[in-house]
């Protein structure tokens, strides 16, 4: 695959701005010699076009493209644009910047070290909320097996040494206690936390990880935020990312393979923003290790290069994106023991990809018409698009969610249309870049309609508008719990599942009920509790409530009954949880 190759320097560049003058106080004016320094003020962004050769003089951890300001230079087809390279002319060119120069360099990295401490509190900040978050579902045992326990003993097994077995996932799906989660979800990514497990074994260290591989997008939205629009508004576009819905439902969830995505695609998006083509693609690389499916947003990575000019790239990248998904899902998972078909819910276009795609581009109507036919799939798609007020839609870089959102409302599955779960955490930080993109994009538009209209001001006040949203949903998502002091108590109910999961011995097998794992999976090997027989030597029952995978409390306590007739002994009952011991133990 070829590089993208970067504009060539000055010739390429667009003719900075003429110096403004200012008065001596003779009544004459003087020109003034253009000022590489960070002014007093934290915002370095001057108005005018840069010099893309300085920002690939650039070495630090910000370099780029250029701000939609007051005044703009003029580009070299007369019109008015902060693009340097030719390429995508209607966004900010990549390595480009209004402040771009003669020294900028050292520039962009003095901003960055005055601002470095205030984006690392933000994303500190951020981290430990996301962490209380996930130890007080833990402690409360609201967390579940499914998912929380089945990641834990991936990660254990990793840590050992030893193959990432999950015999929750295998118990459940009649494969075995030896079933590698690698072949139920490709991610062979979770083995960089292996080493975390050496330090504290136990489900509050995916918690923990989780927490901060969440809060890690944030310094890279800050610095593509920054070039695009300036400091102010990219510490608001922070905040809105901190607070926003996707991540809250995430982190409200146990833990998932999404938490490397949002870091991810952000770093994605802007080392290739900063022309650090090759960090750019190796988080691209990295993506394909996060699950089976994450060579969908290669593929969109691929698109979005195509429509921006890099042709040849975009189709390198789409068809990396292609082969390796067909890779992992017809040879990979099926070798480690896996069926493919335990996640193909496309039945209704067809039997395998080849039909679904023949069936999409032979019927594009009916299809787009897949996309709402569900009160779920549209409140989930306002959701995604609101945030950002719909600029999003005005970016080519929403290509790169577009074939992840495809793949959840053109599903047969209704928990992967609505806003609930993980699942919108995958293109948060994709649709917040696009987002930026975008808002840049339109305020060009309009001002070359109306040149009186200040886009730096038009630029902020939409970021604070995305700031605004993101905390007027609070309350609606998961971080709303934390704003309930009963969040942080242990009611009756979770009093008695400690009781209960304290009188289970260390080493065992145990059949627990899926709130009851995660408190004992790192001592004992955890298998969910369910309707068929098992014949573990424990079983940790819930009776009053439904839970997975049984269908009522009827259908829970006649299991219990069964078990009773097959010589287990009750050792506790409290709450509507049920101990019970194999007699022969």
């Amino acid at each position: 695959m070829g590089s993208p190759s970067a504009s060539s320097p000055r010739s390429a560049a667009s003719t900075p701005p003429t110096p403004l003058a200012e008065g001596d106080g003779s009544g004459a004016a003087r020109p003034v010699r253009p000022d590489t320094s960070v002014p007093e003020e934290d915002d370095p962004g001057p108005p005018g076009a840069g010099d893309p050769a300085a920002a690939e003089d650039d070495s630090g951890p910000d370099g780029g493209a250029g701000a939609v300001t007051g005044r703009e230079a003029p580009s070299r087809d007369g019109g008015s644009t902060s693009s340097t390279s030719g390429e995508d002319p209607g966004s900010p060119a990549p390595g480009g910047d209004a402040t771009c120069g003669p020294g900028s360099g050292d520039r962009h990295r003095r901003v960055w070290s005055r601002h470095r401490y205030r984006v690392g509190l933000i994303t500190a900040v951020a981290a430990l909320v996301y962490e209380l978050l996930g130890m007080v579902r833990l402690h409360t045992f609201r967390a579940t097996t499914f998912d929380l326990v089945i990641f834990d003993q991936a990660v254990r097994g990793y840590a050992h040494f030893s193959a990432p077995v999950s015999p929750a996932v295998g118990m459940l799906n009649g494969r075995g206690m030896d079933y590698l989660q690698l072949s139920d979800h490709f991610s062979p990514i979770l083995a960089v936390l292996a080493p975390l497990y050496w330090l504290r074994d136990g489900p509050e260290t995916l918690i923990l990880a989780q927490a901060v591989l969440f809060a890690l997008a944030i310094p890279f939205l800050w610095l593509y935020a920054r070039r695009s629009l300036g400091i102010g508004a990219a510490y608001l576009v922070a905040v809105a990312y901190a607070l926003s819905w996707p991540i809250a439902e995430a982190a409200d969830f146990d833990i998932h393979e999404v938490a490397f995505v949002p870091v991810l695609t952000a770093a994605m998006i802007e080392r290739f923003q900063a022309r650090r083509y090759l960090v750019s693609f190796l988080c691209m690389f990295a993506l394909l290790l996060v699950k089976e499916d994450m060579g969908l947003a290669v593929i969109g990575f691929g698109a979005y290069l195509v429509v921006t000019g890099r042709r040849f790239d975009g189709v390198c990248v789409a068809l990396i994106g292609a082969a390796w998904t067909g890779l992992v899902r017809g040879a990979l998972i099926p070798m480690l023991g896996g069926d493919t078909g335990d996640f193909w819910a496309y039945g209704h276009l067809g039997r395998n990809a080849g039909e679904l795609i023949v069936n999409i581009a032979t019927h594009p109507l009916q299809t787009l018409a897949l996309l709402v036919d569900n009160e779920g799939k549209v409140d989930t798609l306002v959701l995604l698009g609101w945030p950002v007020l719909f600029a999003c839609l005005f970016s080519p870089l929403t290509l790169i969610a577009v074939p992840h959102v495809l793949e959840r409302l053109l599903s047969d599955r209704p928990a992967w249309w609505v806003p609930d779960h993980q699942y919108n955490a995958f293109v948060v930080a994709i649709l917040l870049c696009a987002g930026v993109d975008g808002v840049v994009r339109v305020v060009r538009i309009v001002r070359k309609r109306w040149p009186g209209i200040d886009g730096r001001v038009a630029t902020v006040a939409w970021a604070a508008c995305v700031a605004a949203i993101a905390l007027t949903l609070v309350p609606r998502f998961g971080f709303g719990q934390l704003l309930h002091p009963d969040f942080y108590r242990r009611d009756a109910r979770a009093v008695a599942a400690a009781e209960a999961s304290a009188l289970v011995p260390s080493g065992v097998v145990v059949e627990a009920a899926n709130e009851i794992g995660p408190a004992l999976t790192a001592r004992a090997t955890v298998i969910v509790w369910g309707p068929e027989a098992r014949m573990a030597p424990w079983v940790v029952a819930d009776v009053n409530r439904p839970v997975f995978p049984f269908n009522s409390p009827e259908a829970q306590r006649a299991r219990v009954g069964e078990l009773v007739q097959q010589g287990y002994q009750a050792v506790y009952d409290r709450e509507g949880y049920v101990v019970l011991r194999r007699a022969d133990r």
